[in-house]
């Protein structure tokens, strides 16, 4: 290697290692971009043989603002609310601290004053919430500008899509049908994670959430949006919100309504994967179940909320590399300018 080749090297390390220092503050928007923008781009695409490509984009990043975005926001106001409820609902009276406190007393004799205690634990939370209330101030301001980042950031993608995928191309020091490989078998991976994995959380997470709602289980706003994410873990899923659901019926002496919730969730959402697995992903890639469960659990380490989606990928990505380099390594080692 030469000066100049050397050079070039470190200075192309050196603005990438800048460069990522830009982009972590906002690296869970920038990844929610990313992921959109490959759901939006084949329409873009049909989109531009219509109409101009920034006008193309503009429109579906309008689209995506008034239908997923500000959604979005309701929903997340809406679990914020439930939440809150959740934890205004849980007083001493509803945890039986009187009652506790006479038990410990007869078995030990010694006199407790849970009441005071909680009471105390309760004042010094708020205390701790109103001394933190300009970190969350900060937390709502970086929120914002994420999410405009991201607003930007997916008009852009979409809109210079195909020059970013040309450019990605030449600079990839592969053949082409080695990278046409690599690409299919990349877009069946993610077709796999988001139709086979996230879509049918979703839908088995809303329509679990439809039964708690109907059988009158309070705050089912917040726990549909904890049975999506537990539906995106295989062999778990949601039954392990709708399964003490079911309990907590019977013993709210509501037999009838806690029998339907225990029929609807075991044929309507039980079954809905083994009718709808088959449609949604006979055309992906098939993931094993333990490439999922390690994607989701790990990606939430690694990336953050963005790792329910990006984990598995990940994993799938490596598992397509590894194919394609089963089927063209031994071409490439002989090719020039492989070497």
């Amino acid at each position: 290697m030469n000066l100049s080749k050397g050079f070039l090297l470190v200075l192309i390390g050196l603005f990438a290692y800048l460069s990522l220092l830009l982009v972590l503050p906002f690296f869970q928007y920038v990844l929610g971009a990313i992921l959109i923008a490959y759901v939006l781009f084949p329409i873009q695409e049909r989109l531009e043989q219509q109409v101009p490509s920034p006008v193309a984009a503009f429109g579906l990043v309008a689209v995506t603002v008034a239908g997923v975005v500000v959604p979005l926001l309701v929903i997340v106001a809406l679990v914020a609310s439930d939440a809150r409820q959740l934890v205004e609902n849980t007083d001493t009276e509803s945890l039986g601290a009187t009652e506790l406190e006479r038990y410990i007393e007869e078995q030990t004799g010694m006199t407790v004053d849970l009441t005071a205690t909680l009471t105390d634990s309760a004042q010094g939370v708020g205390g701790t919430v109103l001394e933190q209330s300009t970190a969350w101030f900060s937390a709502l301001t970086h929120t914002a500008v994420g999410l405009g980042v991201a607003i930007f950031l997916l008009y852009y993608l979409l809109k210079d899509g195909t020059a970013l995928l040309d450019w990605i191309r030449r600079l990839t020091p592969l053949p082409d049908d080695v990278q046409d490989d690599f690409y299919r078998e990349l877009d069946a991976v993610m077709g796999a994670v988001l139709v086979g994995h996230v879509l049918i959380a979703i839908i088995q997470g809303t329509l679990a959430g439809l039964g708690l709602l109907a059988t009158g289980i309070p705050n089912a706003a917040f726990w549909t949006v904890i049975m999506i994410v537990l539906s995106l873990i295989p062999l778990v899923g949601s039954f392990l919100v709708w399964g003490p659901a079911v309990a907590f019926l019977f013993l709210a002496n509501e037999p009838v309504l806690a029998v339907a919730l225990l029929v609807y969730s075991t044929i309507i959402v039980g079954l809905s994967d083994d009718y709808l697995r088959p449609i949604l992903v006979d055309r992906y890639a098939d993931l094993n179940p333990a490439v999922i469960i390690l994607g989701v659990l790990g990606g939430v380490y690694a990336f953050g909320v963005m790792g329910l989606f990006y984990g598995p990928v990940v994993l799938g990505a490596l598992i397509a590399t590894l194919n394609v380099m089963n089927d063209h390594y031994n071409r490439l080692e002989k090719t020039p300018g492989m070497q």
